[in-house]
């Protein structure tokens, strides 16, 4: 897996803080032992992840940022009594697929789509299913994948 100081962002929308600390707990593991630096966002909820990144990006475009080497995606919707986890899981997912294939960015999704808290918990904690953790890990391959193809991270 790659390995190399590269400076990396965490977007975490803290809309279930307990949630959110287990997903970056899992993520910031394997992005130190890949010796990666990490700058960490929050927002408020999954709906303004997107926004956050097109600012990083934004702000990388204008010098006003570090250049990231990839961005890690966390946070967590859990299904309700309306729609709206529809919208919000659909319409997030599409402007972060839409940003990382538009700016080449190497990308961590580790938003959870849960039908409850508790589905929630166990994907979200360290010792279970660590999806931080996948999230991180999907990043870094596609830093590597990007780096095979000589495009620079």
């Amino acid at each position: 897996m790659t390995s190399g100081r590269a400076h990396l962002l965490i977007v975490e929308a803290r809309f279930y803080d307990n949630i959110a600390d287990d997903l970056v707990r899992g993520a910031v593991a394997v992005l130190e032992r890949a010796d990666m630096t990490i700058d960490r966002c929050a927002v408020p909820g999954v709906f303004e992840v997107p926004a956050a990144v097109r600012f990083a990006h934004r702000a990388m475009e204008t010098g006003n940022a570090p250049r990231f080497a990839g961005i890690v995606a966390l946070g967590c919707v859990i299904r309700g009594e309306t729609d709206h986890y529809d919208h919000i899981c659909r319409e997030t997912s599409r402007a972060l697929m839409d940003l990382a294939v538009a700016h080449e960015m190497p990308f961590g999704f580790g938003i959870l789509t849960c039908e409850t808290m508790e589905q929630a918990r166990v994907r979200a904690d360290p010792g279970r299913k660590n999806k931080g953790a996948d999230a991180a890990l999907a990043c870094l391959r596609m830093i590597e994948l990007k780096r095979t193809f000589g495009l620079a991270t």
